[in-house]
């Protein structure tokens, strides 16, 4: 960055400094924990036996430390090749008419929370609403630093039981929604999109109204023939802009469809290895006859279910990040 000629080319330039500050970030926290390390040794080493008050402070310092080694971990779990990037999420209601679409809307709301707790942003890309209340599918973009990384592990049916506040009579039910997570594509991975392949459908915004609905014929989906993948977008009211990012989102499903057929492949004679398909969740929510939330895999759960329904996931993200390492 120093060079003279630096901002001669600006793309080069802008990945440059996209580079570092990823490794900033990746290098800061290892720079503290060193010199936190540093600091204590040096007040042990000057530290009486009777003197409480320093003995007080040191042992609060090291319970920071070890926090902070803890994250250290986390971050080196984030070294997958897009888990720095931003993150598509769809959510979409599954059998159970109302009910489902209701806990459609409440994981939305979990997730919008969860990037609102970490200071990441999350647009509306495109929302259906159910016919009677909730969200039957709806797909968001959120941004920030590793955020693919730390929700790569939602992918897959989420469970809920619970008393339906649907049901007159207050019996019990089971709700199914599967969540979908796909890396953001840098737009510098050259992905080939034949436009012969694409067929192009403009219609109106559906919904209830309010910010979600346009009143022109601006919303766009397209249809990628070959793989039969299928992406919407009406969070704009230009039709352009609106395409634009049905584009982006087409490519990065492209993208990750790539990625996955690779895996599979370096996967198929790996017998422990298995699709997530629906019905087979990952995790369960149970708010009747007791207050639980448990993840399949990892088997992190916590009975506290309101704090995680209001965006606390990092016990089961980085849950998953460990689980997935050990498998």
């Amino acid at each position: 960055m120093a060079v003279s000629d630096f901002w001669n080319d600006q793309e080069k330039a802008n990945i440059i400094i996209k580079d570092l500050k990823l490794l900033k970030r990746q290098a800061d926290p290892i720079q503290k924990v060193e010199l936190d390390v540093k600091n204590i040794g040096e007040l042990l080493e000057l530290v009486e036996a009777d003197d409480t008050d320093t003995l007080k402070q040191i042992k609060t310092e090291l319970s920071e430390l070890e926090k902070s080694i803890d994250n250290l971990e986390i971050n080196l779990l984030l070294s997958g090749q897009d888990d720095q990037a931003n993150a598509f999420l769809s959510i979409h209601a599954g059998a159970g008419g109302t009910e489902s679409c209701d806990w459609a809307s409440m994981l939305l709301r979990m997730y919008t929370r969860w990037a609102e707790n970490n200071r990441f942003s999350a647009d509306t890309i495109d929302f259906l609403p159910g016919e009677e209340a909730g969200v039957k599918s709806v797909t968001i973009l959120i941004k920030g630093i590793f955020v693919y990384g730390k929700l790569k592990g939602e992918n897959g049916v989420h469970r809920l039981v619970r008393i339906s506040p649907f049901d007159s009579n207050k019996r019990r039910h089971t709700s199914f929604v599967s969540v979908e997570v796909i890396p953001e594509v840098d737009q510098d991975i050259n992905i080939e999109i034949n436009e012969d392949d694409l067929r192009v459908d403009v219609c109106r915004a559906g919904g209830a109204g309010g910010q979600h609905v346009n009143t022109t014929d601006s919303a766009v989906r397209i249809t990628h023939l070959p793989t039969n993948i299928v992406v919407q977008c009406q969070n704009e009211r230009s039709q352009i802009k609106n395409k634009a990012m049905a584009m982006k989102m087409l490519k990065s499903k492209l993208y990750e469809l790539e990625l996955k057929q690779r895996q599979a492949e370096a996967d198929k004679h790996n017998a422990l290895k298995k699709k997530i398909e629906w019905g087979s969740q990952i995790r369960s929510y149970v708010m009747h006859p007791y207050s639980m939330i448990k993840d399949h895999r990892t088997g992190v759960e916590t009975g506290n279910v309101p704090v995680v329904m209001d965006g606390k996931l990092d016990d089961f993200l980085e849950g998953f990040l460990k689980w997935q390492v050990s498998n």
